[in-house]
């Protein structure tokens, strides 16, 4: 009787062993996850700094790392071609050369 009593309580450790680690594996997975999807997610806010900022060029250049798309008077959309796609919405004030960004959204397809 202490035999199967013994027998039934290392069963139900191994049982809680095994479930901690692939506990422990998914959360591993988890923060990897959220570590590279942070990393893209700033990359692509850079490229859109960077869009942004060197506006008036990237309207003559075919290789740039964004989509730009008129808004209407002064407004310009600016996505980014990767994912995670991002798009700003920027006034430019054609005297000064000024950009201005007036808000930001990401798109999901």
């Amino acid at each position: 009787m202490i035999i199967v009593w013994v027998l039934s309580l290392l069963a139900l450790l191994t049982s809680l062993i095994s479930g901690m680690e692939r506990m422990t594996a998914l959360e591993i997975l988890s923060n990897t996850a959220v570590v590279t999807s942070g990393k893209q997610f700033i990359a692509a806010e850079h490229a859109l700094e960077k869009c942004q900022v060197e506006m008036m060029s990237i309207v003559h250049s075919a290789n740039s790392a964004c989509h730009l798309q008129s808004a209407g008077k002064d407004l310009w959309l600016i996505s980014t071609k990767e994912n995670p796609r991002l798009e700003i919405l920027v006034h430019l004030d054609e005297k000064t050369g000024a950009v201005r960004r007036l808000n930001w959204r990401q798109q999901f397809d």
